[in-house]
């Protein structure tokens, strides 16, 4: 099986951050990180982090991309446990029995959207709409070549228009409007894009 792990390509996410994750935890969506506030209440880094941010299960930090790696069902289940924990910890679960449950349905659809060649990266974009939160995915891919790989300058949107480009340079700015296009519907299309709210 596939699941999604931070990547730290620079050292961009310390600075748009509040808390960067480390490189190489298990990552989930983390959209569920926000469902309790509303649009209006995100300024800065935690607008940034809502926008754009993939979650890191041991740290509670966040990652601009996330890369699809292999895993073995020991590890699942060992994220699984550890997410469940944050959530009794951190985020209010009433008990270990109903986190295991969410955090299970949390990295089941991240290896949802790690249907695709290992070593792919993902990136996210976040929205409001009509009162809930809508998620956009794009892979990407390192073009292959002889010179060092440095982010954003190899990174090519797999799948996607080309006004329809996705700006990592400036992802973690906040400009103060979304700038987020309708996608079309579907989880991890392989197509290079997928949403849901």
């Amino acid at each position: 099986m596939k699941l999604l792990r931070t990547i730290r390509l620079d050292g961009s996410d310390a600075f748009v951050f509040e808390r960067a994750a480390t490189p190489g935890e298990w990552a989930v969506s983390g959209a569920f990180a926000f469902t309790h506030l509303n649009e209006t209440e995100l300024a800065g880094k935690a607008r940034t982090a809502f926008r754009s941010g993939f979650l890191g299960v041991e740290t509670l930090g966040w990652s601009t991309l996330v890369e699809v790696v292999e895993a073995s069902e020991p590890e699942r289940e060992a994220a699984i446990e550890r997410l469940a924990q944050q959530l009794v910890e951190r985020f209010g679960a009433p008990d270990l029995a109903s986190a295991r449950a969410a955090a299970a349905e949390e990295i089941d659809f991240s290896a949802a959207l790690s249907h695709h060649p290992k070593g792919m990266l993902v990136a996210v974009s976040r929205r409001w709409q009509d009162g809930a939160i809508r998620e956009a995915f794009r892979t990407l891919t390192p073009s292959l070549g002889p010179k060092p790989l440095r982010a954003y300058a190899f990174l090519e949107v797999v799948g996607e228009d080309a006004d329809e480009e996705l700006d990592l340079a400036t992802i973690g700015q906040d400009t103060g409007q979304d700038q987020d296009k309708d996608q079309g519907n579907g989880e991890g299309q392989g197509n290079g894009k997928g949403e849901r709210t």
